[in-house]
C-alpha cells in the first residue's frame, strides 16, 4: 500500500456521502493494473445491505468501464481533493477506448492491493468486491420523469459491492 494511504474502518468515514457522490464525483475503476479503465460518476450510493458495508454504483452498458466492471471482481470508488476536478470532468467526458486518461490528466495509478486500482491523488478509496448486479428496468419506474435520463434507452447496471478496504490520506 502507498505510504501515504492509511486503512481505516467504513464506519469512521466523516464525509457527508451526499455532497461526496453528487457534488464532489468519484472515479469508478476496474481492471488489473496492466489494464484498466476508469469513469467519473455522480450517481451511486453507501449503505448497509446483507449487514455489510456497501456501495452501489450505475454504469451503461455503452461505457468503456461497463466491459471492466464486467470481467472483474473488485472495483474501486476514488475521491479526490477539488483540485482534480478537471482531471474528473475528463475522465467523464472521453472514453479510456480513446485516451490514456492517466497520461492525459496526469492521474498516477497505484495498486494498494493486487486486486484494485485507485490513484495516488485520491483521497479517499474505496475498495470493493462485487456482490450483485442487475440492469435498470424502465417498466418499473414508478415516475416517468426519470426515463427522460435515458434518451437512447442505454439503461444502468447496477453493481453493489461490499466495501472491503477503506483508504483515506
Amino acid at each position: 500500500m502507498p505510504d501515504e494511504f492509511r486503512r481505516i474502518d467504513p464506519y469512521k468515514l466523516t464525509d457527508n456521502v451526499f455532497k461526496l457522490i453528487d457534488k464532489d464525483w468519484m472515479l469508478v475503476t476496474a481492471g488489473t493494473p496492466e489494464r484498466w479503465n476508469t469513469m467519473t460518476a455522480s450517481w451511486g450510493g453507501l449503505g448497509i445491505l446483507w449487514n455489510r458495508p456497501v456501495s452501489f454504483v450505475f454504469v451503461r452498458p455503452t461505457r468503456y468501464t461497463y466491459e471492466f466492471m464486467e470481467k472483474d471482481e473488485r472495483f474501486t470508488l476514488s475521491f479526490f481533493p477539488k483540485k482534480y476536478r478537471k482531471a474528473l470532468v475528463f475522465c467523464g467526458s472521453k472514453s479510456g477506448r480513446d485516451y490514456d486518461k492517466a497520461k492525459e490528466t496526469g492521474l498516477a495509478p497505484v495498486t494498494p492491493f493486487k486486486d484494485a486500482v485507485t490513484f495516488r491523488q485520491a483521497r479517499l478509496a474505496l475498495i470493493c468486491r462485487k456482490l450483485y448486479t442487475t440492469d435498470l428496468d424502465p417498466a418499473r419506474f414508478l415516475d416517468p420523469q426519470i426515463d427522460t435520463n435515458y434518451p437512447k434507452k442505454d439503461y444502468h447496471r447496477v453493481y453493489i459491492g461490499e466495501i472491503t478496504r477503506c483508504l483515506v490520506k
